[in-house]
């Protein structure tokens, strides 16, 4: 390739998500030359579409939450679904230890991402949409980033710091081999969109329900428009069965979920669209370098259940964005920063990761359907799903104290719990690529 003249920059960020889009606000609203990447245009598909309480803070720092509730779902809590129970279970994130965030937005992503992309461009960041990374160079001094503009155009900057928030494409761990696939999940997502759904009622209209069924578990997230998200987060080894078309195969998945089903006997399928993508959890062995950072899924993905995706994708962007003024303006300082920002990185998929493990064990489900609060326990786990994992409210004691029953049911039920076991450690195997997946592969760089 003819590499052209490099632009000079300050920050070069490369994926125009809610983390890329929210460092670059950040960053240009210091006075910072930001330069901000984006390979698709807005508004562009992507799916994730359930926000959590602790994500209002975020956008009111950004000066954006009016935005976001003109947009969204309110959602206040969330609804779990057994077949094995005869009741519906409801939590309110009002319930939880801080009672001052009680409530959360269902979103389309193609206007979040679109919104905080443009916020960002408002703040002062230079963005480009259409522009694909091709290859990145890392040195001492910084990082020399070559792109392709969708009409075959070259452009190259040099910047002092690059941010690397390009999500699944995990352009720097794959770039780095510092990417780690996680052998404790490994899950396949089949989704699509429904209009004439039936919803829940009233105030719980716009909650979440999740539905466990024999291979994993379906999402049902209402929208502002009309429109419902429902998905199936499904075992390898099912998806391995299929043997027909992907929207007959989804229909049939649904079925295996009485009540989801019944919800959706009037819904029509938006464009008959059904959409099948690789869910393999991964890690990378770091998240920082001199000049560089990993933001949100681009340093690591964990299975969507609780929500935590986009939370977890800005916060780190705020916590990067104080990294990056470290790294430009108090050097001293980074190896302490650099040294935070990998303990932030890693806490929050951890404390998720540990109920994600266990969802479908009998114990944690007959725990979530059944909700009780002694030592606090139900408040604490609220908390937790709520997003409140960074601040100062102290429900770690609360939380604890529901592992530790957790444990001791499961002791109790001993027989039952070797069995979940069993059928995690098989639900878990490997059985190669899914016959119509499609695997979020690195771009080349």
């Amino acid at each position: 390739m003819n590499r052209t003249p490099a632009h000079a920059c300050d920050v070069l960020i490369v994926g125009g998500g809610p983390a890329g889009s929210t460092i670059a606000a950040l960053l240009a609203a210091q006075g910072r030359s930001v330069v901000l990447l984006e390979k698709a245009r807005h508004p562009r598909f992507h799916i994730g579409e359930s926000l959590l309480p602790a994500n209002v803070e975020l956008f009111e720092r950004l000066g954006i939450r009016d935005q976001i509730d003109r947009i969204g779902m309110p959602k206040w809590g969330i609804e779990f679904v057994s077949p094995e129970h005869s009741h519906c279970s409801y939590i309110e994130f009002a319930d939880a230890w801080d009672k001052s965030m009680p409530s959360a937005w269902q979103v389309r992503r193609s206007e979040l991402d679109e919104l905080l992309f443009r916020n960002a461009a408002v703040r002062g960041a230079q963005t480009l949409e259409g522009c694909k990374v091709t290859d990145v160079v890392l040195d001492a001094e910084g990082a020399t980033v070559h792109a392709e503009l969708d009409d075959g155009a070259h452009r190259s900057w040099r910047a002092r710091f690059l941010v690397d928030a390009s999500g699944r494409d995990t352009l720097l761990a794959s770039k780095l081999q510092s990417k780690k696939r996680n052998p404790d999940h490994n899950s396949t997502a089949l989704f699509g969109h429904f209009t004439q759904a039936e919803r829940l009622q009233g105030k719980l209209e716009g909650n979440i329900s999740i539905c466990w069924f024999e291979h994993g578990w379906f999402w049902f997230i209402p929208l502002a428009d009309g429109t419902t998200s429902v998905g199936a987060v499904c075992w390898p080894y099912y998806l391995k069965t299929r043997d027909k078309p992907l929207r007959e195969f989804f229909h049939d998945t649904i079925a295996l979920c009485p009540e989801l089903a019944r919800r959706l006997e009037g819904a029509t399928l938006v464009d008959g669209a059904v959409h099948a993508t690789g869910n393999f959890s991964y890690i990378s062995s770091h998240a920082t370098g001199e000049r560089y950072v990993m933001l949100g899924d681009a340093f690591t993905f964990i299975d969507p259940m609780f929500s935590s995706g986009v939370y977890l994708a800005m916060h780190s962007a705020f916590d990067g964005a104080e990294l990056v003024a470290t790294a430009l303006d108090r050097p001293a300082g980074l190896r302490a920063a650099r040294k935070h920002f990998e303990s932030n990185m890693r806490k929050g998929p951890r404390e998720y990761s540990w109920f994600i493990y266990r969802v479908t064990n009998p114990t944690i489900r007959d725990m979530f359907m059944h909700p009780a609060n002694p030592m606090r326990a139900k408040e604490a786990l609220l908390s937790l799903l709520a997003g409140d994992i960074y601040g100062s409210t102290p429900f770690w004691g609360g939380l604890r104290a529901f592992k530790a029953f957790y444990y001791g049911i499961s002791l109790a039920n001993l027989r039952r719990t070797w069995a979940g076991w069993k059928r995690h450690r098989v639900n878990i195997r490997d059985v190669g690529p899914l016959k119509g997946e499609t695997i979020h592969k690195p771009d080349p760089a």
